[in-house]
């Protein structure tokens, strides 16, 4: 089922190729509506905290453990967390290859944000209307590539660490290579949280 959903939205996105590949491929804070400039910021300074605790993987011999995880991934899962409860957003990680089926696209519109990325390589990140829950607002996403400290966990099957096989045994997210698309960080500004952002 879920090929056949990616076989359309990849049809669709050719259909629309010409759309998809304008004028704002890259989105920096500043073409962004001014009342979601903080939204990226903050996914910016996220991302380069996760960027950050990763590297350490590289400085150590050591295969990944549990404690690694708690050091190295938890963390950004609970500054997510934190953004969320603080700002009113929704905020979470989505990926094609998931690791944590929490991570599954959960819509359509977050299958094609994915295959938008896979698309175009060179985009950081977009934003959109859109309409969750019933609730009217506008979602950003920002991509996440694959670094080498990612490796360690993401890289070949057979290299996972042993923790990782036995926590996950639906798990999709390795064989990744340097730069490849891990996923995507999702963002949904409810409209009464950007009149908020517009009063601050």
């Amino acid at each position: 089922m879920m090929k056949k959903l990616w076989k359309m939205v990849l049809s669709i996105l050719c259909v629309s190729l010409i759309w998809f590949s304008g004028g704002n491929k890259i989105l920096h804070a500043d073409t962004l509506p001014n009342d979601l400039g903080k939204a990226v910021t903050e996914i910016e300074n996220l991302d380069e905290m996760r960027s950050h605790l990763a590297s350490f993987l590289e400085s150590t011999p050591d295969k990944p453990t549990p404690d690694t995880f708690k050091q190295v991934c938890k963390p950004v899962g609970m500054k997510m967390k934190q953004l969320g409860e603080e700002n009113g957003w929704q905020t979470k990680q989505i990926a094609k290859k998931y690791r944590n089926p929490n991570h599954a696209p959960q819509n359509l519109q977050e299958v094609m944000a994915l295959a938008k990325f896979e698309q175009d390589e060179n985009l950081k990140g977009f934003w959109q209307p859109e309409i969750v829950d019933g609730v009217k607002g506008t979602k950003y996403y920002r991509r996440i590539n694959v670094e080498s400290s990612c490796l360690a966990c993401h890289g070949l099957k057979n290299e996972r660490p042993s923790f990782v096989q036995q926590k996950y045994p639906q798990d999709l997210a390795y064989n990744f290579h340097v730069g490849d698309l891990r996923g995507m960080y999702s963002v949904f500004i409810p409209e009464d949280a950007i009149e908020a952002l517009k009063d601050n």
